[in-house]
């Protein structure tokens, strides 16, 4: 049995195995117009796969560069674009760093815990004040596209006292946060539904 892991690597696998089969006997045609025409071909099969981006003359200078990528720049064809080997075409990606943030809560995201902090900076008291109610309405959509049932008024100021040190605590009879109608009824209906299901 033929295994993909007894296979050579895939050099771009957007591409799929086929295209780089293909390739490998492209680079065994002795003809040069034959060799030629094969690639050519390729080339039409892999428009159909890959995301267009740019105009028509990007596009097709991008898949010639990745043509000649997956050959491992051995294919001996006339390219009609100018050939970057580069290893950020496909030979080997840079990966991207993530960020990684110790999140307390991850229903509430980086953004929100970095605004408690801001509540906890705060020396104004009426500015602190309007900052913990804006904080504490995100929370509660938050709450409500996390999970419809951990949504609740009690939650959203116990966990604003609990990241603010009770600085940021909003006293929901004096100062009401967003009702639950409001959240409800600027969600999509079959989230709604889906999630209630649950």
């Amino acid at each position: 049995m033929d295994y993909n892991t007894q296979r050579p690597k895939l050099i771009m696998g957007e591409y799929g195995r086929y295209v780089q089969d293909m390739v490998e006997y492209c680079k065994q045609i002795e003809d040069d117009d034959e060799r030629q025409q094969c690639a050519e071909s390729i080339i039409g099969i892999m428009a159909g796969k890959a995301e267009r981006t740019g105009n028509a003359e990007e596009f097709m200078s991008k898949l010639w560069n990745h043509l000649a990528a997956i050959a491992n720049y051995e294919l001996d064809i006339r390219y009609p674009v100018e050939i970057e080997k580069e290893e950020s075409m496909g030979m080997k990606r840079e990966r991207v760093p993530y960020p990684q943030k110790n999140i307390k809560r991850r229903h509430y995201g980086a953004i929100v815990e970095a605004f408690t902090h801001a509540i906890e900076d705060e020396d104004d008291e009426k500015k602190r004040e309007q900052l913990a109610l804006m904080v504490g309405n995100q929370m509660k959509r938050d709450l409500s596209n996390w999970n419809l049932d951990a949504m609740s008024d009690e939650k959203v100021v116990d966990d604003l006292d609990e990241y603010t040190h009770g600085k940021g605590h909003i006293d929901t009879k004096l100062t009401p946060l967003v009702s639950d109608g409001d959240l409800l009824s600027s969600r999509n209906p079959t989230t709604v539904k889906k999630k209630r299901k649950r």
